[in-house]
């Protein structure tokens, strides 16, 4: 099994849009990998909403594995269509998260940061001055502290992601292995951002797109000379060769 980021691997970081020639490649990919069982299945492992991430795997043709969204909260198992949260979030947990939107919404709010939707255990905010958010980033991490909640503050490319601390792309990796039986050292990873030292972390093989950040390629055993979703078709077929 590969799993991968999406934003910055498989879909550009800025809301231009997907490389669909090149992710139905991808998708041409996964049907062998199903159909012939000679290569690895490539699963997703992405802060993104779990609608998002859902609707992708079904493009991308993945209907063995299961895909971590919202970094860790939710596995989507598309051999059952199930939904599963991580049963370590309690009320209390999720309590914590409607305080500090309503806190994000009082208090940001009114200078332009909106909350990112479709998200149910974590928090992203995003203004569409990248510069203006990341200044507010210590503020955030600050207000948080001051308030107990426990939540992972961490600007992203165009985001800055307020996740429960003990939830994250490494415990959804954790689920996914135990789920399916998956021996770890037969996992491979792709990534873009230092925040994917949580997928490296749980793989025996790391690999980044080009256009990484550079924080993460120290990590990678290979980077592709391709970005984004090209250098995940050439991640795949190097992995395959």
């Amino acid at each position: 099994m590969v799993v991968s980021d999406i934003d910055g691997c498989l879909a550009p970081e800025s809301h231009a849009p997907m490389d669909s020639t090149t992710l139905l490649s991808i998708r041409l990919h996964n049907l062998a990998a199903i159909q012939r069982r000679d290569r690895p299945v490539l699963t997703l492992c992405s802060g993104r909403p779990l609608p998002f991430g859902e609707a992708l795997a079904r493009m991308l043709a993945n209907s063995v594995m299961p895909i971590i969204c919202e970094n860790g909260v939710w596995l989507y198992d598309p051999r059952s269509n199930t939904y599963l949260r991580d049963p370590a979030i309690t009320p209390d947990h999720q309590h914590m998260v409607v305080e500090a939107s309503r806190w994000v919404e009082l208090e940001l709010g009114p200078k332009g940061v909106v909350i990112q939707p479709g998200k149910t255990s974590s928090i992203a905010l995003y203004h569409d001055d990248t510069s203006f958010l990341r200044s507010l980033e210590g503020q955030v991490r600050a207000a948080f502290a001051a308030h107990g909640w426990t939540f992972r503050v961490s600007m992203t490319w165009l985001y800055i992601n307020c996740d429960l601390a003990h939830v994250s792309k490494s415990t959804g990796i954790d689920r996914l292995v135990s789920m399916m039986g998956l021996d770890p050292a037969r996992l491979a990873g792709i990534g873009d951002t230092p925040a994917d030292v949580t997928i490296a972390e749980r793989v025996a093989y790391f690999c980044c797109p080009a256009n990484a950040a550079p924080g993460i390629k120290p990590r990678a055993n290979y980077i592709s000379p391709n970005e984004e979703a090209k250098g995940v078709l050439d991640i795949l077929d190097h992995l395959t060769t």
